[in-house]
């Protein structure tokens, strides 16, 4: 291969990393990005940030709904775990439908616990197995 030839593919290469990382910052929630959670409503998951002390920082995915107008999780015990020895607890970093939201706060709710069930099992069809697992966290996101 030619020193033309490698210069080329060398450039090409630092070219498509450099529209890829572009492309990534760009997805970070901005003043123009609005927490919209009836808009996501189709979405399927939601990634939370968490980070345990002295670990890196660690994304997960878990299922959410909607009820009016607010954004609900419900965790898994290994998730709730996470929250709980989060560093920056009650603040987690959220990631929707491209987006990504570096400040969000999750209050506990148990009280919403049977209605957020009762609309996971709505929403996915596989929730006929998942509901019999223990979900001992729901959660309201919204931003700080």
């Amino acid at each position: 291969m030619s020193i033309a030839s490698r210069l080329a593919t060398t450039i090409a290469v630092v070219v498509a990393l450099i529209a890829a990382s572009t492309s990534a910052i760009a997805t970070v929630a901005g003043p123009q990005a609005t927490w919209s959670p009836t808009a996501w409503q189709g979405e399927s998951t939601i990634e939370l940030r968490t980070q345990a002390p002295g670990e890196d920082e660690h994304w997960f995915k878990v299922w959410f709904v909607v009820l009016d107008g607010q954004l609900y999780v419900r965790l898994g015990g290994r998730a709730s775990e996470r929250f709980a020895e989060n560093v920056t607890k009650p603040v987690i970093a959220v990631r929707i439908a491209g987006l990504e939201f570096p400040s969000v706060t999750g209050v506990a709710v148990p009280e919403m616990a049977d209605q957020v069930a009762a609309a996971m099992a709505d929403k996915h069809w596989s929730d006929v197995f998942v509901r019999w697992l223990d979900h001992p966290l729901t959660l309201r996101l919204a931003p700080q």
